[in-house]
């Protein structure tokens, strides 16, 4: 695959809660075949952003890895193998994470989105402001709700949004898990199915899918009076995917524009991963795949 590095970054506090989202990061990591980059932030003084270079901050350093290092091979009950590579930020979680999306070169993030008893104290406007802001796409899982299998990925699709990007990841996700792909899209106007632009678009995106050997289908919903993302979420409800892929705004980098309700909503009332692409990453090609 082309790809600038192969890594995931996932962020992994040292405590309980840090135990179930390094489960969740090395099942990803195994199944993708990636490296992975595991990053506990440490809440520092004022004084440490501003002098990282000292003997005594170098020192601090090096003891909170240390710690760090013994709570990872506690996890695997081995030594730490040369694909897992671990890392020590310092400052607030969303700001550090933010940073490390733009310089560390990473495929994606992968960031706890459960809300009681997160492993941070991440509310759901932190989670989202991070997708917002990411500069590569970011992997939301919820540490309670563990995946033991990547079997099918559903794609809720905005007949506004550009495919390229979610082309290549839809691709990259179903060849590497084999995986079937599902691309859901809401209807709201009361017209014949294949007659709209929802359907076009679905039907378009599985050629495109199909051309690169994954099995895909298409599911247009009609919307009676409802939100688009509450009909999505009671479908993702009755047939339970394993794995979500959905669309952010290709602006929000830029603009501070939010995520939206749809896709927030998505994200946080689905207890699978929901994978969301946006960021600033480059395009890669899923032929390369």
């Amino acid at each position: 695959m082309k790809y600038r590095s192969n890594s995931i970054l996932a962020h992994i506090p040292q405590n309980r809660n840090g135990e179930l989202i390094l489960k969740q990061a090395l099942f990803f990591q195994k199944k993708l075949g990636m490296r992975i980059f595991l990053m506990d932030i440490i809440k520092s003084g004022s004084f440490f952003p501003f002098n990282p270079n000292s003997k005594r901050n170098k020192i601090r350093h090096q003891n909170e890895l240390n710690k760090f290092t013994e709570f990872v091979k506690k996890h695997l009950q081995s030594e730490i193998p040369n694909n897992i590579m671990l890392r020590i930020g310092w400052g607030k979680v969303i700001k550090t994470l933010i940073t490390e999306s733009e310089e560390g070169g990473h495929e994606f993030v992968l960031l706890d989105k459960s809300e009681k008893q997160n492993a941070e104290d991440l509310s759901r406007a932190d989670v989202d402001r991070y997708i917002s802001k990411s500069f590569c796409p970011v992997l939301t899982i919820n540490k309670d709700y563990q995946a033991k299998e990547i079997k099918r990925i559903f794609i809720p699709i905005d007949i506004s949004q550009r495919t390229k990007k979610r082309l290549y990841w839809a691709t990259f996700f179903a060849k590497k898990l084999d995986a079937k792909i599902q691309i859901v899209s809401a209807l709201n106007a009361d017209i014949k199915e294949t007659t709209s632009l929802a359907y076009k678009k679905a039907e378009s995106l599985k050629e495109m899918l199909q051309k690169r050997g994954v099995d895909c289908g298409v599911k247009i919903i009609k919307v009676h009076g409802q939100e688009r993302h509450h009909a999505i979420l009671e479908y993702l409800e009755k047939e339970k995917p394993d794995m979500v892929i959905i669309r952010t705004h290709r602006e929000s980098r830029f603009t501070g524009k939010k995520i939206g309700t749809f896709v927030s909503e998505i994200v946080h009332c689905c207890k699978m991963p929901v994978f969301t692409v946006g960021g600033v990453s480059q395009d890669f090609n899923p032929d390369t795949i």
